[in-house]
């Protein structure tokens, strides 16, 4: 067994007696409730023996990432062997579609995510692509997806939601997240929608830090509730806590660890100005360092609890026993102690039992098994590219002729947030390489624009002094064939937008391709705005600079 932080066996039973191993006993209430609240990860594609043991001892809840599936069909067998051994089981996910998918991490998603959705404004659509994506999760037997974000993403220098929020005014971003939860919670998958109270508000990350947001109260009900208000109406089953400090509504405590946004604005009555909602508050993860660097995931994990969350999400970084261990004897341990009554804890185990009662009733094809239901998980890929096709926004000059050489195209990067992942794949260059054989490219990151080492590229690296030297690596590569040059929000990253000021002086004709935030005035001799990136925002977009686009 391993164990937390240099502890001993021993000394932990001696803390904890009934915390202890299952070797002195079956654990008793306390301990079944704390570990019911845990929502841990782990490694591998196939579940450890000590996540088995402790489902049997009362863990509740298992969340996956993208570390932990390869195909549709292990996902399915993996999701059954924790139902072998717990069948209520809550298997959760952060499979938001678009840019942040777990089910296809190395090779993009199916679906365009939620600017993309935004964009084409249509909630019969949004309700349909939900629906896919929730068939396709059950199918693989996961019944809990840690979505939709229902941030408005009001600041266009957020560097964490972006792309992920349905866009920037509040009354869309409402309903198209109360469409979202209908459409995946109608294929038997509960939504957590997120980030309660909203996150769309920040320029800081809160995987790296503790972001403040200083509207006031007037703000918050006008601008960011609305959405939230929309998903309890749609009867979302559960919501997400941000990390994010909000003076307005608690001057001490960022919303996860705040009785005054929990326990209070969250579940208050509407007729009290609260929004009602009874179903499952679950944390966004713990370990991220808006809460880790600054309380400890132990300590603030309790003053969650006490403020209200049912669920605690961790696993993302931390995704070991020892931090289940370490978790379970944190929330014991201040019962014990009386730092955290022990009905709150009680009232949220409960809560988390509720809802994995309910997959049970909405789970699909009950007389099959998820491997069998696997099957036919890529029957229907359709309305993910109809739908990225429909948002793409196009701009063109006159004399704009469609591909028909291949090209070369040059990826400007940014640093990737944590949200997204760095193992997924995005661009147009694999979509362009299918259409138009022979279709080279390069990728260029701020690093490559302010120092000597250019591209990080197949081909030689070129050497020189920062920006200048990028541009004649590109130029230089493309010799005489068209640039498709490819940013994701362009205009938060001062080099990206030099660059292609640069390249577009050099090279009128390139074709710029926006996958983020299309904040930007259009540039280029054809400019498409994907509002996300996609595995098939990058196809729709291909097609478009092809002229092979069949599907309109």
């Amino acid at each position: 067994m391993t164990l937390a932080r240099g502890t001993t066996a021993s000394s932990r039973q001696a803390r904890h007696p009934a915390a202890s191993s299952p070797r002195a006993g079956a654990p008793d209430e306390l301990t079944r409730n704390a570990l019911a609240v845990l929502q841990p990860g782990f490694t591998g594609t196939s579940a450890p023996d000590w996540l088995l043991r402790r489902l049997g001892e009362g863990l509740a809840a298992v969340g996956l990432f993208g570390r932990n599936i390869a195909s549709p069909e292990q996902l399915a067998a993996l999701t059954g062997r924790l139902r072998a051994e717990r069948p209520e089981v809550l298997v959760a996910i952060d499979e938001e579609g678009g840019d942040v998918t777990r089910l296809e991490a190395r090779r993009g998603s199916s679906f365009p995510g939620n600017l993309a959705l935004g964009a084409v404004d249509d909630p019969a659509l949004t309700r349909a692509v939900a629906h896919e994506l929730g068939r396709r999760l059950a199918a693989c037997g996961v019944n809990l997806n840690w979505a939709p974000s229902a941030d408005v993403n009001s600041n266009p220098a957020n560097p964490v939601i972006g792309v992920r929020s349905f866009g920037a005014e509040p009354d869309l971003v409402a309903r198209h997240t109360a469409a979202y939860v209908e459409g995946l919670q109608s294929a038997g998958v509960a939504a957590c929608t997120k980030h309660f109270p909203g996150h769309g508000d920040t320029n800081v990350d809160s995987h790296h830090d503790l972001p403040r947001i200083g509207a006031g109260l007037d703000t918050l009900y006008a601008r960011e509730l609305p959405p939230f208000r929309a998903a309890v109406a749609a009867g979302t089953k559960a919501v997400m806590s941000a990390h994010i400090l909000l003076p307005a509504l608690d001057p001490d405590h960022p919303a996860t660890l705040s009785s005054s946004a929990l326990g209070g604005l969250l579940r208050a009555p509407v007729s009290e100005g609260g929004l009602g909602f009874d179903g499952l508050i679950v944390t966004d993860g713990m370990e991220m360092r808006a809460i880790s660097a600054t309380y400890g995931i132990e300590r603030g994990s309790v003053l969650a609890v006490a403020a209200g969350a049912d669920a605690l999400c961790v696993g993302g970084g931390l995704a070991d026993e020892a931090t289940v261990l370490r978790l379970r004897d944190a929330l014991v341990t201040a019962v014990r102690e009386g730092g955290l009554d022990e009905e709150r804890l009680a009232d949220a185990a409960r809560r988390v039992r509720e809802l994995a009662v309910w997959t049970l009733a909405a789970a699909p094809g009950t007389d099959g098994s998820p491997a069998e239901r696997a099957a036919g998980l890529a029957s229907s890929p359709e309305v993910g590219l109809a739908a990225a096709r429909r948002a793409l926004t196009v701009t063109a000059r006159e004399t704009y002729e469609p591909l028909t050489a291949p090209p070369y195209v040059a990826a400007f990067t940014p640093v990737t947030n944590i949200a997204v992942g760095e193992e997924t794949p995005w661009g147009v260059a694999a979509e362009l390489a299918r259409l138009l054989p022979g279709t080279g490219t390069g990728t260029y990151d701020s690093a490559s624009a302010n120092s000597a080492s250019v591209g990080k590229t197949s081909a030689n690296a070129a050497s020189g002094d920062g920006l200048p030297a990028v541009i004649a690596h590109v130029l230089q590569q493309a010799a005489d064939r068209r640039i498709v040059a490819v940013v994701r929000d362009v205009h938060r990253h001062p080099w990206m937008a030099s660059a292609l000021d640069s390249l577009l002086a050099a090279r009128p004709d390139t074709v710029v391709v926006e996958m983020g935030v299309p904040q930007a005035p259009p540039t280029g001799a054809l400019h498409i705005a994907t509002h996300g990136a996609a595995r098939v925002c990058g196809r729709a977009a291909a097609e478009v600079i092809t002229g092979k686009n069949a599907g309109r």
